[in-house]
């Protein structure tokens, strides 16, 4: 089974020290969600594991499928499975979405042939125009239409982990609903089995760390466990309840220093 385990982690962002003893666990087919307040830490968690520079781990591991993550470079982690949903995918101008994916298919052994068949499909299902297909990696579209953009990416490339940061950003009630509904089924599917440090790994639905502010995100993608992320440490956990009770009363409660446990273990 696919499982990513962050341990204790201690990370810095330009040299200032951003999260303090992290540790979380999500499985395949499982959806863990982190809500946090602004400046809690939440993009920092996510860029430190897709390997961002000028983010710098302090302690702590990151583990998945039993692979160290530790020193490999983002693309290294994109090919062990992990995937990163931006909260601001970025435009990538001379480079069509189309050459970037069949590298990708390419990279992994795919058969590039079936790439169109592919993202035709996973476009529909997101409700994404067609012909922005044809397009550079989200050359002049609009936040909605990179986010379909995005999902359409996710779904091709069938990571094994989905790290999505604040995927509900920018996005309409219609927007949010496709997307979320195509990422659930993700981890209801079987990402095929792959070659990890010399084993196989076996298939099994995505496993989705789902960042966000608000619950409104949990209408289609159903979080099997909520954490709450405060100055940089997981301070409770919980079910879709706890995502309810934070819309209704938000974070105040958990603002102060002396409330802040550390290193507690979710997900198992």
């Amino acid at each position: 089974m696919t499982h990513l385990i962050v341990e204790d982690l201690w990370a810095e962002a330009s040299g200032t020290e951003v999260l303090r003893g992290v540790t979380l666990e999500v499985k395949g087919g499982q959806v863990h969600a982190v809500m946090g307040p602004n400046g809690s830490g939440k993009s920092t968690l996510a860029h430190v594991l897709m390997g961002r520079p000028n983010y710098e781990v302090t302690r702590g591991s990151i583990t998945l499928d039993g692979q160290n993550l530790a020193g490999m470079s983002t693309y290294e982690r994109a090919q062990a499975g992990l995937f990163l949903g931006m909260q601001a995918p970025i435009e990538i101008p001379g480079v069509k979405l189309t050459d970037m994916l069949a590298a990708s298919y390419q990279a992994t052994g795919r058969d590039t042939e079936a790439l169109m068949s592919d993202l035709l499909t996973e476009a529909e299902l997101v409700e994404l125009d067609a012909s922005l297909l044809k397009r550079d990696v989200n050359g002049d579209l609009s936040g909605g239409e990179k986010k379909r953009s995005e999902a359409v990416q996710l779904a091709v490339l069938q990571p094994r982990v989905a790290v999505l940061d604040e995927v509900d950003s920018g996005l309409d009630v219609d927007a949010l609903r496709s997307i979320s509904k195509r990422i659930e089924r993700a981890t209801q599917e079987q990402v095929p089995a792959r070659q990890s440090n010399g084993a196989q790994t076996p298939a099994d639905g995505l496993a989705v760390l789902a960042i966000t502010h608000y619950s409104r995100l949990f209408a289609e993608l159903k979080p099997d466990i909520v954490s709450v992320l405060v100055m940089g440490r997981i301070v409770t956990s919980g079910g879709l309840e706890l995502a309810h009770q934070i819309e209704a009363n938000g974070f105040e409660q958990w603002d102060t220093p002396d409330e802040v446990g550390v290193g507690i273990r979710l997900g198992g």
